[in-house]
Order: C-alpha cells, then sequence, then structure tokens
C-alpha cells in the first residue's frame, strides 16, 4: 500500500494562491502526511487550449488519479468574482467518474482563496469550492475559532478556509496570521485524514 498523501490541488494565476499552497503543504507535513501539490492549467474562453504536459514553473498537473488515491484534498482558487477561478471549475467538472465512483467519499477536504480586495468575496469562493467536494460526499474540514490567529488577523482568514488579501496589485506578501492559518488548515486534515484511516 502506497504512503498516505493530501492533494494540495489549485489554481495560481499571479503567484498567491501557488504561495497558499506551500504553507498548506507545510501543515500536510508537519501533521505527518505527505503533501502532494498539484495546480491545473490555464482554460481558453475561445477554444481548448493545449498546454504543455509540464508546466513552465510550480507544481505538476494534476490528474483524475492523483485525486482518487488521496486521503484527503486542499484545493484552492483566487478569488474571480466572488466565485472560484474557472480552470479549477473545469478541473471538477472532469471528476464525473470519480462521483460515479463513490471515489472521494469520506476524504476530509478543505479550502483556501486569495483576493485582491478585502472583501473581495473570499467566503463566497471558498463556500463555490466546497459545492461540488459535498456532491462527492467529502467530509469538509473548516477553521475553528480555538485557532487564535482567526481572531487576530487583519487580512484574511474565515472559518470556512484559509483566505489571503493579495491586495490590488497581488503583490502582498502572506502575513504571520495568513500563514498560521493555512498551516492550521493543513494539519487539520492530515489529522483527520489519519484518524479515518485506523
Amino acid at each position: 500500500m502506497s504512503a498516505l498523501y493530501i492533494l494540495v490541488l489549485y489554481y495560481s494565476r499571479h503567484g498567491a494562491t501557488a504561495e497558499m499552497a506551500l504553507q498548506v503543504a507545510r501543515g500536510i507535513e508537519q501533521g505527518g502526511l505527505e503533501a502532494r501539490l498539484r495546480c491545473v492549467p490555464a482554460v481558453s474562453a475561445e477554444c481548448a487550449a493545449v498546454a504543455a504536459e509540464i508546466p513552465e514553473s510550480g507544481a505538476p498537473y494534476a490528474t483524475l488519479e492523483d485525486l482518487r488515491d488521496c486521503a484527503g484534498l486542499a484545493l484552492g482558487s483566487p478569488t474571480h468574482f466572488g466565485n472560484m477561478a474557472a480552470p479549477l471549475k473545469h478541473f471538477l467538472d472532469s471528476t464525473s467518474s470519480l462521483w460515479l465512483s463513490g471515489a472521494l467519499v469520506g476524504k476530509p477536504a478543505g479550502v483556501f482563496t486569495s483576493t485582491a480586495s478585502l472583501h473581495g468575496g473570499q467566503e463566497s469562493t471558498l463556500l463555490s469550492m466546497l459545492l461540488p467536494l459535498l456532491h462527492h460526499g467529502m467530509l469538509v474540514c473548516g477553521l475553528p475559532y480555538s485557532e487564535s490567529a482567526l481572531l487576530e488577523t487583519r487580512g484574511g482568514g474565515t472559518p470556512y478556509g484559509a483566505s489571503h488579501h493579495a491586495g490590488a496589485d497581488g503583490k502582498r506578501a502572506l502575513d504571520p496570521h495568513e500563514i498560521t492559518l493555512c498551516r492550521a488548515l493543513g494539519q487539520r486534515l492530515a489529522q483527520l485524514a489519519r484518524q479515518l484511516e485506523t
């Protein structure tokens, strides 16, 4: 049997969501499991774009097998008009075979997002990402208020999942509270996955 891993699956256009993914992965590893970072390619509004098999930089592209075989999932996207980005939705729309087989039923899942403005739809984006995961029968993992950073944050952070305020230019670095909450989400996913395996 292969080692348990949590899939950290994300789309990142300007790098902020990718940085969050790295912090979530660190939390997963602190929780005692392997983190498998995977991204999805951009999509074209005009026609089906053909992306190179290997991205120029960052994590490899996700496969359905990465998702099928994971012990848990951390799903991340920038906020696009209060919703997940189209490339991530496009990938999730391709998971019907996993839904039909029940491959994700009972696995823990959490979500994270980055926004340009502080009130730019962080919570609605997190909720939009949870909907397909609930349809797959996954167990939703949020962030409890026992995480003191959730009460102290002046940037991102919600009970629905980790979030980050990247600023209008997308260059605001994750602050200490946002980093703490990303790692806390990863740790919780790892701990839940380990408990569910026993």
